[in-house]
């Protein structure tokens, strides 16, 4: 399909039959090519399962939607404008109508219409449609796991691994709310205030919900997931406070991760984002007890200078991260560790950025997530310090850690060589139709020859061969947790 712009069509509202059982109501527009208008049909199709009749009335909508193109600055102009009309009607009209954006400007402006601006409920790229349905539930819930998702993204919190997952296959289940911590860089415990955990009755029922509808792993999701502690409802922060029965029967991180895992034997569980200074040791001896349970890490360093971690409010040390490090590789030897690095921080040296060097070569991640500091409006770093890393020196940093980080994910890739791999199949692979794409436990992407698998069996695979980044091998059967 031409991605070409009918000028006739922008803003056009979209209106199909409608179902007689069907009370809740959507109102969808469309911008951009006529791949974008396709895509608005997939859309109130599938919300049509979910209970919802278009309508082109706004006023009556619950659900208002505008799909959107990030092609010219027109577009996006007309855009913000019809987000401002539904936000008028919705305070006016409608307090309970949730807004939402889909397409190429979601995927672009993800954290302006939702963290800056607040001007959306839902944020949905071009290729999380069939998510839908999930993420409004969770918007419904105040739940909101694509917030989470998107802050640690783009405010350089605790930046996540994880994608929103179309595949039927993996889910997100948000499991704390909030963050106490204040790294300086970080602006999200200003957005979402203090750090809450949902009850993990709920967790597991979400759990076992989910597997009940075919998913085949979930991740736990939070901004800080090692911060988890659920004593009857309640802050962290208040849990001196507690009684002593609550207490006793308090659960934190690993008893968390245990029940999930014993809920949903054969479910993969993962987990993200971790932070050095919450990570427990029975974190990693729940994960070394349970099977179903990935041995893979995320847990940001952001530098390798004890300096620099002061100036951030990291509230851990070089050599604590390494100790921490250590302890994982000892209890799991071939557990995957993956990194966060910010370089050219305020005041940052040439000194402390070779002690991120050598940090980098010390651990040798597995792959990792790098950037060049950049100020966000509200955090003590911008209220505070002085941004005064050139931008050339910050650029030349970040190309260095990138080309080493490289280099490190080749020699962890190619450990992998010739031994047998469980992969979990997620989808057609990018390059060939004729083959699959899925994850191993340790996060690793790896391909094989389709023959009889489809999408959401357990693999083993031989590992034959492989890129930088990805595994190449063939298949020799389901694996146990099939």
């Amino acid at each position: 399909m031409e991605k070409i712009i009918d000028e006739n069509k922008q803003g056009e509202s979209l209106i199909l039959e409608q179902k007689e059982n069907n009370k809740r109501k959507l109102f969808i527009e469309s911008y951009g090519c006529a791949m974008n208008f396709s895509d608005s049909e997939i859309v109130a199709s599938i919300m049509a399962d979910q209970g919802f009749n278009t309508t082109q009335n706004l006023e009556d909508a619950d659900l208002v939607l505008v799909n959107t193109c990030s092609i010219r600055d027109k577009a996006e102009q007309t855009v913000r404008k019809r987000l401002e009309k539904y936000n008028a009607v919705k305070k006016s009209h409608n307090p309970k109508m949730k807004v939402g954006v889909l397409g190429c400007m979601a995927e672009r402006l993800k954290t302006k219409f939702l963290e800056e601006e607040k001007i959306v409920d839902l944020v949905v790229g071009p290729d999380a449609y069939k998510d839908l349905p999930n993420l409004l539930a969770e918007v419904d819930e105040g739940r909101d796991a694509i917030n989470v998702i998107l802050s640690k993204e783009e405010t350089y919190g605790d930046i996540s691994p994880v994608r929103l997952n179309t595949n039927g296959v993996t889910a997100f289940v948000s499991i704390t709310r909030g963050c106490d911590n204040m790294c300086t860089f970080c602006v999200v415990p200003f957005t979402r205030g203090r750090e809450r955990s949902r009850d993990p009755q709920s967790i597991i029922e979400e759990v076992n919900d989910l597997w009940n509808r075919g998913f085949k792993e979930i991740t736990l999701l939070g901004q800080n997931v090692d911060s988890y502690l659920w004593y009857g409802g309640g802050l962290k922060k208040d849990f001196d406070n507690a009684s002593d029965i609550q207490k006793a029967t308090s659960v934190n991180f690993a008893k968390l991760l245990e029940l999930c895992a014993k809920a949903q034997p054969k479910m993969r569980i993962r987990f993200s984002t971790s932070n050095p200074q919450d990570l427990t040791i029975d974190v990693v001896e729940t994960m070394a007890k349970y099977n179903n349970i990935c041995n893979h890490i995320h847990l940001p360093v952001q530098s390798g200078s004890d300096r620099i971690l002061k100036e951030m409010n990291r509230l851990h040390t070089r050599e604590e991260y390494i100790d921490l490090i250590d302890n994982i590789r000892s209890i799991i030897p071939n557990c995957a560790i993956s990194q966060d690095m910010i370089v050219g921080f305020p005041t940052e040296t040439e000194d402390d950025f070779k002690d991120t060097v050598s940090l980098m070569d010390h651990v040798k991640y597995n792959f990792g997530y790098m950037f060049t500091y950049s100020e966000r409006p509200g955090t003590l770093a911008e209220r505070k310090m002085e941004d005064d890393v050139p931008e050339n020196v910050k650029k030349r940093r970040l190309q260095d850690i990138v080309d080493l980080q490289l280099k490190h994910s080749e020699i962890r890739t190619k450990e992998n060589l010739n031994t047998v791999v469980e992969v979990l199949v997620e989808k057609e692979s990018k390059k060939s139709n004729e083959q699959w794409s899925g994850r191993t436990p340790q996060n690793l992407v790896a391909v094989f020859p389709k023959a009889h698998y489809k999408v959401g069996d357990f693999v083993n695979v031989k590992v034959t061969d492989c890129t930088s980044a990805t595994l190449i091998g063939e298949a020799i059967g389901y694996s146990e947790n099939n």
